[in-house]
C-alpha cells in the first residue's frame, strides 16, 4: 500500500495554500502551548484554519489554536503556525511532521520551533526563554521517527546528520538580539517524553542526569523533518513551569502552563522579531 504521507500530498497542500494566499513564505514558526499570542506580530495575516487543509493534523489541546497564519513581520514573509499537535493525541509521527514538510514544498529554509517545557535545571523560574543548543530524542531512540519507512531522496537523505539540528549562527543571532533588548536567555537541552503524564520525581532525576535542561511533549519530530529536509533550525523553550521532586511543594497542571503563556509570548514575540530582523 502506497503510504498517504509523501512527497505529492505535501506538495498538493502548498498548492492549496499559495492559491489561497499568494505570498511564498521564507520563514516557519511554529507555536508552542499558549504561545498563540506571539502571531499578533505578523501584519496583513492570511489565515487558513488547519480544518481546510487535507490530512493536516488537527490539536485539540487547550492552548493550540489550530490555524496557518502567512504574512509580513520585521519585513519577512512568515508562515506561521499557531498551534501544533502532539504524538499522546493519537497521530502518527509522519502525520506531526506533516506541516514541516510542506513548509519545506513552500520553500520555506529557515524555521523557527517553540514551545512551552518543564524547567529541569533548578536555576530556571518559570517565564524564562531557553535557546535551545540540542536535543535528546528519547521517543525517537525507543524507534518512533518520521524518517521511519522508505525514503524520498528529493525530501532528504536517508540518514541526515543531526550534529548540528540546531543551527549554531542562528544561534548566536538570538545571543547578539537578547543581548541588545534586554531579554534574559537561558540555554540548554530539550529532551522530548511523549506524555501526557507529567514526569514523576524519578523521571525528573533520570532526565537530569542524562543532562537534559528542560522536558516537554513535542518538537523534536518537527526538527528531525526539517533537518531531513536540510532546514536551518532556531529552537526556543519557554520554560512554563518547574519540575517538581519528591517532597517538594506543589503540583505542575496544564493550566499552569498556559498561563505562563500570557507571559511568555510578549518576551519571545520582542526576541523573534529582532532575530528576524537581522537574519
Amino acid at each position: 500500500m502506497d503510504e498517504p504521507w509523501s512527497r505529492p500530498l505535501y506538495q498538493a497542500i502548498a498548492a492549496l495554500i499559495r492559491e489561497k494566499v499568494g505570498p511564498v513564505p521564507e520563514v516557519g514558526i511554529i507555536l508552542g502551548s499558549g504561545l498563540g499570542a506571539v502571531a499578533e506580530a505578523v501584519k496583513e495575516p492570511k489565515t487558513i484554519p488547519y480544518g481546510a487543509l487535507p490530512c493536516w493534523p488537527l490539536p485539540r489541546v487547550e492552548g493550540h489554536k489550530g490555524e496557518l497564519i502567512i504574512g509580513r513581520w520585521a519585513n519577512r514573509t512568515v508562515a506561521v503556525l499557531s498551534g501544533r499537535s502532539h504524538y499522546y493525541e493519537g497521530y502518527s509521527m509522519a502525520e506531526l511532521a506533516l506541516p514541516v514538510r510542506v513548509l519545506q514544498a513552500l520553500g520555506v529554509t529557515h524555521l523557527i520551533v517553540t514551545n512551552a517545557a518543564g524547567g529541569l535545571d533548578p536555576g530556571f523560574k518559570p517565564g524564562d526563554i531557553m535557546l535551545i543548543t540540542d536535543h535528546i530524542n528519547l521517543v525517537g531512540m525507543a524507534g518512533l521517527s518520521p524518517l521511519r519507512g522508505p525514503n524520498d531522496g528529493l525530501l532528504g537523505p536517508r540518514f541526515p546528520d543531526m550534529t548540528q539540528a540546531y543551527d549554531p549562527g542562528l544561534g548566536n543571532l538570538a545571543r547578539r538580539v537578547a543581548r541588545a533588548r534586554n531579554i534574559p536567555l537561558r540555554e540548554g537541552v530539550y529532551v522530548m517524553c511523549a506524555g501526557p503524564a507529567y514526569e514523576t520525581p524519578a523521571d525528573i532525576r533520570f532526565l537530569r542526569l542524562i543532562g537534559a535542561d528542560a522536558v516537554g511533549m513535542s518538537t523534536v519530530p518537527e526538527v528531525v523533518a526539517a533537518r531531513h529536509g536540510n532546514m536551518r533550525i532556531l529552537g526556543l523553550s519557554g520554560i512554563s513551569n518547574v519540575a517538581h521532586l519528591a517532597g517538594s511543594e506543589g503540583e505542575t497542571t496544564h493550566e499552569e502552563v498556559i498561563a505562563a503563556g500570557r507571559v511568555l509570548g510578549p518576551r519571545l514575540r520582542d526576541l523573534i522579531g529582532g532575530i528576524l530582523e537581522q537574519m
